[in-house]
Parts: C-alpha cells; sequence; structure tokens
C-alpha cells in the first residue's frame, strides 16, 4: 500500500507522540493508581472523577482550556516563557502536554484495577521479611500486576494514536511539527482526496484491529489484575 511522504511523516509524528505519551504517564500515572487504590481520604473520590473527566469530556473543550493555560497570558505560559521555552501551543511538546492530560484515565484506571485486584496478603509478606515499602513495590507488586501495565500502557499508546480534537485544538496542523495521521487523514478528506484517506485510514485501522486483538487474546493468570 502506497503513502505519500507527509503520510510516512505523520505516522512517524503520531508514534514518537505516543510513544513519549506512555513513558511519562508510565511515571506518573502509576504512583497516582498506587494512591487511588490504597488511600482512604476523603478527596479520592474528587480525584478519580478528574482523572477519569477526559473519558467524558468533549475533546474540544479540555482542548479550549488548555489551550488557554499554555497561551501568552494563561498560568501555564506565562511559566514557560519566564523559563524562556516560550508558549507552548502549535509546537510538539504542547501536543505531549495535551495528549498526557486527555489520555490520563488510559493508564491510571487499568493501573488501579490491577494494584486493587492484588489485597495486602503480598505486602504483609513482604513486610514480614524486612522489605521496604520501596522494595516490596518493586519486587513484588510491579511482578503481580505486570498484566496491568502491559494493558494501561497499549491503551494509552492506542488512545494517543487516536486522537484528533485535541491535537487540532493546541497544535493546528503543521506539516512535521503537529499534523498527526488523524489531521492528516481530515486534510485529505478536506481537500477530497479520498483515495489518500482510505490508505492512511486502512493502516490506522489496522493498527486499532492489532491492538485490540492482543487486548482480548491476552488471558492473565488469577491473581495477575487487568
Amino acid at each position: 500500500m502506497y503513502l505519500t511522504d507527509s503520510d510516512l511523516q505523520a505516522l512517524w509524528l503520531t508514534v514518537r507522540l505516543a510513544g513519549i505519551v506512555t513513558l511519562i504517564l508510565l511515571l506518573l500515572g502509576t504512583p497516582m493508581a498506587w494512591w487511588l487504590a490504597r488511600s482512604k481520604a476523603w478527596w479520592k473520590g474528587p480525584v478519580r472523577a478528574v482523572v477519569a473527566l477526559p473519558l467524558v469530556l468533549p475533546p474540544s473543550v479540555l482542548g479550549f482550556y488548555l489551550l488557554l493555560a499554555m497561551g501568552p497570558n494563561g498560568l501555564v505560559g506565562q511559566m514557560t516563557q519566564g523559563l524562556g521555552l516560550g508558549t507552548l501551543p502549535f509546537t510538539f511538546w504542547g501536543l505531549v502536554v495535551a495528549s498526557v492530560f486527555y489520555s490520563l484515565p488510559f493508564m491510571v484506571q487499568p493501573l488501579q484495577t490491577a494494584f486493587e485486584s492484588l489485597g495486602e496478603r503480598p505486602l504483609e509478606v513482604a513486610a514480614t521479611l524486612r522489605a521496604s515499602p520501596l522494595d516490596a513495590f518493586f519486587t513484588v507488586v510491579v511482578p503481580l500486576a505486570w498484566p496491568g501495565f502491559l494493558t494501561a500502557s497499549i491503551l494509552t499508546f492506542a488512545h494517543t494514536v487516536g486522537e484528533f480534537g485535541v491535537v487540532l485544538m493546541i497544535g493546528g496542523n503543521i506539516p512535521g511539527v503537529t499534523r498527526v495521521a488523524s489531521v492528516q487523514i481530515y486534510d485529505h478528506v478536506e481537500a477530497m482526496e479520498y483515495l489518500d484517506a482510505h490508505r492512511l485510514s486502512a493502516v490506522m485501522l489496522g493498527f486499532s484491529f492489532l491492538v485490540l486483538l492482543a487486548l482480548y487474546t491476552r488471558k492473565p493468570k488469577p491473581g495477575q489484575g487487568v
């Protein structure tokens, strides 16, 4: 299947964006999911609601508020300008920040479920062996919850690949900088280049199917989480 150079460029940019976002959310989402799985604080509910908000919030709404926050008059924008970094909208790293917010529940929720399914027994056993909480987490929790990490990473990567509204609002449509695959398809359709749109859409369709196939054919062992 023939893809144009701009299609390949958009695909590479999409894969790069999804990979970076997945790594960032692994670092940020893991402690957040661990806290949500074990905390009994009264404000756990509001935090869970905020984490899940991108699931129900229209992407254009999230993108609009992020655009305001990261713009020249926004709090984040003033901070980045003060650091000499300029503003984030219409840059690749602006896409990264927006995608981290938009894909947050796809990392945190599977990890939280995996952590909750472990129960207290493995940590109690580790404590009797004088393992520190940090040591117990990396030597006991992470191996047992590994299927949850795999599921969360795959879902986060795939969801970031499929983004459209948020990335268009924050990044615009700059070739080689912010034009990801979903925006490239939109451009093809707008220009009535339906054959090119079909080719790129078929690639995305095949990728999405393979991701779901990998998730639904994996059979975690009992007690290993999601």
